[in-house]
């Protein structure tokens, strides 16, 4: 059949995914941080039942705040500072991921977050990628294969991206894939880390910058111009440089130098960057021919999966399975595997499992 129509949301629930920015402490089912909650001894939960608990994250998330959103990451990173609560964490991701008919991820996580429990930096980065190896393995059993890698995100704020990097580098051949930094933008530039960006190139080493998701276009001048970001995390501010569909110097750039932006419409509605789907830039961003790419961010935040995602999108700006193709093929040219994997996963997997929907 052709993908040039409306696809129902069965068949945006079967079709293949790609993911590029996705937060492990972002991605716990309630269950899991009940459980070890209770396993630890962790009293701070608001509930301990876990419909209340769903609902609390789902109200402190749609604060509209960036600020308030990144506060209830205090109680997921909590349930993960032991090899053993990482391992189960990560597999869990991996296995819901799969089951989403994401076909391929990257997820990213601070491993300065998780180090409260006695791990060091490495032993937190060997537990997760132990988790994503036992969750590959179970869904390709269910049926569902799936590749996940990992990014390592440096926090602005706590300005530690020497070790992260050192890590993205000694790491690279088993499952680490990039570097980024995350956290508030007001107030810290991604210049801080200059340093940082300067050894992950001299390294050969891939990275993305969260920028232009609640700062304006400086953050996103100074990510690529000064600091050689590769993609955008979220990058919603472009569009502060389209008007009436006529792009300014620095949107033409990213647009030429096919950019990719890794935009999370439901998150960026509940952290304010943008007052409502049908006011996300995704639409024009695509109809432009950006480099953009759908993802979850905070997949437990946002009560959201990649189908729900896609289900937003397509209700949203009528978008046909051609689009929903094309930004999957965006994802997997975008990211940070080996040219010969990415091209595979395109002509083998994505475009014969669009074909046959």
């Amino acid at each position: 059949m052709s993908l040039l129509r409306n696809p129902s949301h069965e068949e945006l629930k079967r079709a293949p995914k790609a993911v590029l920015h996705d937060h492990l402490d972002g991605a716990l089912r309630i269950s899991t941080i009940i459980d070890i909650s209770k396993e630890i001894g962790y009293t701070a939960l608001p509930s301990y039942e876990p419909d209340e608990l769903n609902s609390w994250f789902a109200q402190a998330a749609n604060s509209g705040s960036l600020v308030k959103y990144l506060e209830t990451f205090e109680h997921t990173v909590a349930v993960m500072q032991t090899r053993a609560h990482l391992i189960r964490v990560a597999k869990e991701s991996t296995l819901d991921l799969a089951l989403d008919n994401v076909v391929y991820a990257e997820v990213r996580y601070a491993p300065e977050l998780m180090v409260k429990g006695g791990l060091s930096m490495a032993e937190v980065v060997e537990a997760v990628q132990e988790g994503n190896r036992l969750g590959e393995l179970e869904a390709a059993a269910l049926g569902y294969p799936i590749t996940v890698r990992t990014i390592l995100t440096a926090l602005r704020h706590l300005k530690n991206g020497e070790e992260t990097a050192a890590l993205v580098v000694k790491y690279r051949d088993q499952g680490v894939v990039g570097f980024d930094i995350a956290g508030p933008e007001d107030g810290y530039p991604p210049s801080d880390f200059l340093s940082s960006f300067n050894y992950l190139r001299k390294e050969n080493a891939h990275f993305t910058i969260h920028a232009g998701e609640a700062f304006g276009l400086p953050s996103i001048w100074e990510a690529i111009q000064i600091c050689g970001a590769e993609r955008l995390g979220h990058g919603v501010r472009i569009v502060d440089d389209i008007h009436e569909r006529r792009l300014g110097a620095l949107a033409a750039y990213v647009r030429d130098r096919r950019i990719p932006l890794e935009m999370c419409p439901s998150s960026n509605v509940q952290t304010g960057a943008v007052s409502s789907i049908a006011s996300h830039p995704i639409g024009l961003l695509e109809e432009l021919r950006f480099r953009v790419t759908i993802n979850t961010d905070n997949r437990l935040m946002s009560q959201t999966s990649m189908t729900e995602e896609f289900i937003k999108v397509a209700d949203t700006f009528n978008w046909k399975l051609l689009d929903f193709q094309r930004v999957t093929v965006n994802a997997l040219k975008s990211a940070f595997i080996p040219f010969d994997q990415r091209l595979q996963l395109i002509e083998d997997v994505v475009k014969p499992r669009y074909a046959a929907l």
